[in-house]
């Protein structure tokens, strides 16, 4: 019991720079307290102490504004971080290593009793301030679910989901945000700077629109050579419409790249 309470202490330090001694992540940390006593609410409810676990989880979230179900499973080292208004539903499972943020809802979306109706985090997850991860399905390993996102759906190994409804982006191990991420175990809040498929789009169309105005920027300069070579050829028609510039830096600016 000390030793998991030790590590889930260091496993704090690591991921959190606010974290200053391992006395006050044991005695101002709500997401340990959690933890600790969801641990004797898991017990008593796979023991037969069906009351007593939720007595036990309803008495944890009145301590500690975090919500989790006795039945739910959760692994080693896992980081509620501020997690207020966090709830986890009975069928949850959080994989080893995972980090919550606050106002996240792992919910389930089905009436059957004894079905699987909340989802299962694999390993490393981190799921992002705010964010709703409703159903029965799987998120894998190393995946990021970004702030406020809504997942209704599995999300790949290694992947971020953003939006709502999610939308699912394949993680891109080249990127040098990527590679910072996981030196640090995490990425804060699932965000990361390529997560928005609509930024990404309009980035690439204000790329585009760009290399087309240098082309016919090119083929000003061919028109006013070829002009200039010619006799008493003093103007090109339609001179003014090269003043109309495409400003793409600042479009970029607007859209925050």
């Amino acid at each position: 019991m000390f030793s998991r309470l030790r590590s889930d202490i260091q496993c704090i330090l690591e991921r959190d720079p606010a974290a200053r001694t391992a006395w006050e992540v044991l005695t101002c940390y709500p997401g340990l307290h959690a933890l600790v006593l969801h641990r004797r609410a898991y017990w008593c409810w796979h023991h037969g102490f069906k009351w007593l676990g939720r007595f036990i989880s309803h008495l944890s979230r009145w301590l500690t504004g975090i919500e989790i179900h006795p039945g739910a499973k959760i692994g080693e080292c896992v980081f509620f971080d501020h997690a207020m208004g966090v709830v986890v539903g009975e069928t949850a499972e959080i994989g080893d290593g995972c980090t919550i943020y606050q106002g996240v809802t792992l919910g389930g979306t089905a009436l059957y009793k004894g079905a699987k109706r909340h989802p299962t985090l694999g390993r490393n997850v981190v799921v992002g301030a705010g964010a709703q991860v409703l159903g029965g399905f799987e998120v894998g390993d190393g995946a990021r679910i970004g702030s406020n996102a809504v997942v209704v759906k599995p999300v790949p190994a290694g992947a971020t989901a953003v939006g709502n409804p999610a939308r699912v982006i394949q993680a891109d191990a080249d990127v040098k945000r990527e590679q910072a991420a996981g030196k640090m175990g995490f990425s804060a809040y699932g965000v990361t700077q390529n997560d928005d498929p609509v930024s990404q789009a309009m980035r690439g169309l204000i790329d585009n629109a760009a290399g087309q105005e240098h082309q016919i920027a090119l083929l000003w300069e061919a028109i006013e050579k070829l002009s200039s070579s010619r006799q008493g050829t003093d103007c090109v028609p339609g001179d003014a419409a090269r003043h109309e510039l495409f400003e793409a830096d600042r479009l970029n600016q607007l859209i925050g790249k």
